[in-house]
Formats: C-alpha cells, structure tokens, sequence
C-alpha cells in the first residue's frame, strides 16, 4: 500500500508539473519548474537542463541547482550519450564511467554519487535538450525512477518544444512591425508629388519586391530653376538595400546642395560608398539635372541603363556611361546630355523592368519596352508607368515580383 501511496503521490506530481508547464511562457520560469519536478519526483540533491543549439551542435545549461553555465559539444559525456542514443541513461557509480567528466565536481566542491541522464525530445522526435539528475537520496536510481524520467522528459521536451514555437512566433511578429516601420519610414523619403516644371511632365513611380527596397528616385529643386533627377538601384533588396539606397540617397541631396556639377557630385558620392560598401555591393544610378530654358537634360549615368529617349523622330537608345557607384574608388564616368525635341520623352527604368521573366524564363527585355512605349506615346506618363506595370503583370502571369521596379519619365510637351 506504501508503494501505491508513492506512485499516486509521483504520478500527481507529474500531473501538477505538466499543467505548471502548460501556463508558463516564460523560459526561465519553465527551466525552474522542470528542475524543482525532477528534485521532486526522484528524489535528488541536483539537477541540470541543457539544452540543445542546433546551430552550433552544442549541449548549454540555462538551470543548474549549484553550478555556474556550462557549454559542451553534442557528442560529449554522458549527457552528450544520452543525446546521441536518445535513451535514458542510469550510472549508479559515476566515478567509474569514463563518460563522466570530473572537472565540475573539483570545480564546485559537489560529490557526485550517481545520476541519471534522459533526452528531451518534441513530438517529432527532434531533440530539444538533455535533462540530468544527480544524487538519488537513497541509493542509484531505480528502473521505477526511469519510467518516472521518460514520462517528465516527454512533457519537459513538449513544452520546451510549445516555447521554442513561441519565441519563433513573437521574434517574426517583432520582425514584420520592424519591416512594416522601416517600409514607412523608406517611402517617407519618396517625393510626395511630383515635380511641376514649366512646358515639362515628370512623374516618378516605385514597387519594391520585399517590405523595403534597394530602389529610389528623387527630385530635387536647384536654385537657379532647374531640376536634379536621381534614380538609382543597389544590389539586392530588403533591409540591406534599403541602407545602402537612403545612403545614396542622402549623399545625393547633401552634394546637391553644394553644386550641381555633375561629375564633382557624382566623384564624391562614389568615393564614399566605395569606402563603406562592401565588395559584393555597388549602385547603379543616374544623376541628371534637367534644364527647362535649355530644353537639355545633363546626366551621369553610372551604371545605369539602358537609357532610351521616345521621340517623334524615333527611338535613342543608351548605355551607362561608366561603372555603378562603388566598384572602384577611382571613378570615371563623363556626362551626357539629352536634349529634348517637342514631344520627346526620356524613359528610365531600374532593371527589374527589364529581367521581369515568364514562365518559360524568357526576359521582358528591352524590346518589349519600346513597343510599349511606342504603341502607348500619347497617354499621361503616370498613366504609362502603370500600362508598363500592368504589361509585365500580364508578361509574368502575376508571379511573385523577384526585383524592385522603379520608373522616372521625362516628358517635352509638344
């Protein structure tokens, strides 16, 4: 009857621990509980959770009753052997397994007699950890004491397994109002509206592929009446393009408030993102500034093309005139000119416009472009970027967008 009193007694504190274990979202707060259940229910002076990094394949304690953090290999000791084997261990001498490591007794003055050591697996059989009991109060541990150590580790392991979901769930819920903020504070720094230039249409449009970008255009209005033009791309998307774009972005404008020499601006800009680039990052940009009384669009185009020129008179197709911003820190890129005909209008797109695919991997292509453009010349330009969207929507057959698309025109009315 005394031994049926005890295992109804340990089998209630089985139960207690799982709902505990069930309430708690706190790690911490759960290490403690699955520890103090296994003083418990064994019966013992000591025990330690290490858990499992995938990453790095190693065994951690979070909670040790008496001993400072521990980091090991996977593999190694007896928590590594119940790890490897996913099996319960019982060392009833532990000074007689070579397994056991006795560096922590001498370093914490503790004696270890015996222990009993079981993994801590999720429903799917993944390891989450390795739970260690040290010290039976009256001798090794029993197969009784087993049973009692599979049926914690498989609760512990769940719920360690529920926190780790948890965690996964808050981090990426963190990290979508982090993006939702960046891609806020990033289409802040578009222009409002577009440019209201006498005798002239100018209209600029943007879609990033991911909640940020590596795309910008801007307009910035000079002194003497006329009008700076930026359109730039740096590689990839996401966060990191977006650091490296509103970089190019300031730049731009602080240079731009000093001069509007081209080649000085589009010098100093190159030479700073050289610097603080790194090898596998560069801008393709154009920088132009468009001359309303001249009726003539000076530019560097670094990197960035093709450049095309829609006219009555026909098509004017460009290529960059240099090395994208930040390859070399030696830059040599000449400006350019267009100059405007009535009617004319100066197309630049980033080269997602261009790369857009279908389903067959064929490219949208320059081609397809200027037809476009062509068979469309008479329509307002917001009205043009969004026929384009629309054509490599229809192009593509609505696949997820893989590239930034960003889109400047510049229009001479007839």
């Amino acid at each position: 009857m005394a031994e049926e009193a005890r295992q109804i007694q340990d089998l209630r504190r089985l139960l207690d621990v799982t709902r505990q274990m069930a309430a708690t979202i706190d790690l911490t707060q759960l290490l403690e509980t699955i520890v103090d259940a296994t003083l418990k229910v064994l019966d013992c002076e000591r025990a330690t959770i290490f858990l499992y990094d995938k990453k790095s394949d190693e065994l951690y304690s979070r909670v040790a009753t008496g001993v400072e953090s521990i980091r090991f290999p996977a593999n190694r000791g007896i928590a590594g052997a119940a790890a490897a084997q996913r099996a319960v261990i019982n060392v009833p001498d532990a000074y007689a397994d070579s397994r056991f490591n006795q560096d922590i007794d001498k370093e914490t003055g503790f004696h270890t007699r015996n222990l009993l050591t079981f993994p801590l697996e999720n429903l799917d059989g993944e390891l989450m950890g390795v739970l260690q009991a040290l010290n039976k109060a009256d001798g090794p541990f029993t197969p009784e004491d087993e049973d009692l150590a599979r049926v914690l580790s498989a609760q512990a392991g769940v719920a360690l397994h529920r926190y780790a979901l948890l965690e996964e769930y808050a981090e990426k819920q963190r990290m979508a109002r982090d993006l939702e903020l960046a891609r806020k504070i990033q289409q802040a720094l578009f222009p409002k509206a577009n440019p209201s230039v006498a005798g002239y249409e100018i209209a600029g449009w943007n879609r990033s592929a991911d909640e940020t970008g590596g795309d910008c255009y801007d307009f910035v209005a000079l002194d003497d009446g006329r009008n700076a033009i930026l359109l730039a791309d740096a590689t990839g998307h996401g966060i990191g393009a977006a650091l490296v774009i509103a970089q190019c972005r300031s730049l731009t404008r602080a240079m731009l408030s000093l001069t509007a020499e081209l080649t000085v601006v589009a010098t100093r800009i190159n030479h700073v993102l050289a610097h603080d680039l790194t090898d596998d990052r560069f801008v393709t940009a154009f920088i132009g500034v468009l001359d309303p009384a001249r009726h003539c669009l000076d530019y560097i185009a670094a990197g960035q093309g093709p450049l095309l020129c829609m006219s009555p008179a026909g098509v004017e197709t460009r290529a960059a005139g240099g090395l994208p911003f930040a390859v070399i820190d030696d830059f040599d890129c000449p400006p350019e000119k267009f100059e405007f005909a009535p009617g004319a209008t100066v197309v630049l797109l980033t080269d997602g416009f261009y790369e857009t695919k279908n389903q067959a991997g064929e490219l949208f292509g320059e081609e397809r472009v200027i037809e476009f453009f062509q068979h469309h010349a008479d329509l307002p330009l917001e009205e043009l970027i969004d026929g384009l969207h629309n054509e490599i929507r229809r192009f593509s057959h609505d696949a997820p967008q893989e590239d930034d698309l960003t889109a400047v025109l510049v229009r001479r009315q007839a």
